[in-house]
């Protein structure tokens, strides 16, 4: 074999190598769609897009085409998409999390119903017997992912975070691809980086009997930036204020792109290479269907989530929020999050009566001041607004776009049986 003719074959496996495990949203449209689209209402987006350094917006978006088939085919758009531009990902971590929860039962041979009993075996660690707000009075992954998908629970993501462990749970999305990603600590606790890489002993049980006993783990490995992630001019410690930038190096990631890229492989799992995939059951997407796009009001169990939320509680994109009453047969399929100024949702959207369907991740950063930790975010001035009518433009346009084939959704069409 001649030197050239080999470096021509070497060159084609590489690059089939590429496409293979590319991710999936790596190059999407730089034709600035977005950008024109938004800037047809100035009275909308004029403020942000004037300031797109201030305001730290990334916008993707993608538009799904189908065939005869009602196979789809996607073109995507991107805004300020940049993976190396931090962002604190809030709550949009629980989803994947949620995903490799199933998975790991799936592997375990569990069903998601099966009672989990957590035991604590540090100072830190704290035990759960007994769930009052599932219907059986008892834990499960099942009803801990129900929690997080209606309402946002975090107290359910660290439950699942303290199932899968912090190695397996980091390792398992870099395998998929997830190379920008990293979940390394629970939610809304102050146990700081070493703790949270611990993980209490869990037990299943099920007809007194228990199917499968985890012991406490310890996560040897360390995942942090590699350098410092400094955001804003100060932040409050112990009611203190510290003049100088936070740093987010230890902190979860989820980039923009990789948010994105889990939807699709979620609502279209046969459009991804099958390294990229979640080992999940069609009864598993079912339920991810249903609870993404269920409102707090149509569930009794909780009991509380009906007196407590209102239809637009965790869905920002087209509603921002709303408290009124919201059209059933629009669902926003997503896993929404806000803390430390940052603003974000990630949503599959579908209009069942029009037959509309298309993707939409954003994050806005709305800290004026500059300080974390002071609970003064312009969320309701400036985030909420922009990223409703960030939906609502990109509903509009998709309402007056033709389609070759009317989109068959029976997919993501669910009964919402309380």
């Amino acid at each position: 074999m001649s030197m050239l003719l080999f470096r021509r074959k070497k060159l084609l496996i590489y690059t089939l190598l590429n496409l293979i495990i590319a991710p999936s949203f790596a190059q999407f449209q730089a034709d600035h769609f977005i950008e024109k689209l938004l800037k047809k209402h100035p009275d909308k987006f004029s403020k942000v897009l004037d300031n797109p350094d201030k305001y730290q917006v990334q916008i993707l978006y993608t538009r799904i085409d189908r065939n005869k088939k009602n196979e789809p085919h996607f073109t995507t758009h991107g805004y300020r998409v940049n993976s190396s531009e931090y962002f604190y990902p809030a709550s949009t971590v629980k989803l994947p999390a949620v995903a490799l929860a199933f998975e790991k039962l799936n592997k375990l041979g569990i069903d998601k119903y099966t009672t989990m009993l957590t035991g604590a075996d540090r100072p830190e660690q704290t035990k759960v017997t007994s769930d009052t707000t599932a219907e059986n009075g008892m834990p499960s992954v099942a009803h801990y992912a129900k929690k997080i998908l209606l309402a946002s629970d975090n107290d359910a993501f660290n439950r699942l975070y303290e199932f899968i462990g912090q190695q397996e749970l980091n390792d398992s999305l870099q395998k998929k691809g997830y190379l920008g990603t990293r979940i390394v600590h629970r939610l809304e606790s102050p146990i700081g980086p070493e703790n949270n890489r611990y993980t209490n002993p869990i037990r299943f049980e099920k007809d007194g009997k228990v199917v499968f006993d985890q012991p406490a783990q310890f996560n040897s490995k360390e995942y942090k930036s590699s350098a410092q992630v400094l955001k804003g001019n100060g932040y409050l410690k112990d009611g203190q204020l510290v003049n100088e930038p936070f740093d987010f190096s230890q902190k979860n990631a989820f980039p923009l792109e990789d948010q994105h890229r889990l939807l699709k492989a979620l609502f279209f799992p046969d459009q991804v290479p099958a390294s990229q995939r979640f080992y999940l059951t069609s009864d598993d997407y079912q339920f991810l269907y249903q609870y993404m796009s269920q409102f707090p009001v149509e569930t009794d169990f909780p009991a509380n989530y009906t007196d407590d939320f209102y239809d637009g509680y965790v869905k920002f994109l087209m509603f921002g929020a709303t408290k009124t009453r919201l059209p059933r047969h629009i669902r926003l399929f997503n896993k929404s999050g806000d803390a430390y100024g940052f603003l974000l949702d990630n949503a599959y959207i579908a209009d069942f009566e029009k037959g509309i369907e298309f993707m939409l991740t954003a994050v806005i950063y709305c800290n004026e001041d500059q300080i974390f930790n002071d609970d003064k975010y312009e969320y309701e001035t400036i985030g909420l607004p922009f990223l409703a009518d960030l939906g609502k433009t990109i509903f509009e346009y998709e309402l007056g776009r033709k389609r070759a084939v009317r989109p068959d959704l029976n997919r993501f069409e669910v009964k919402y049986d309380k």
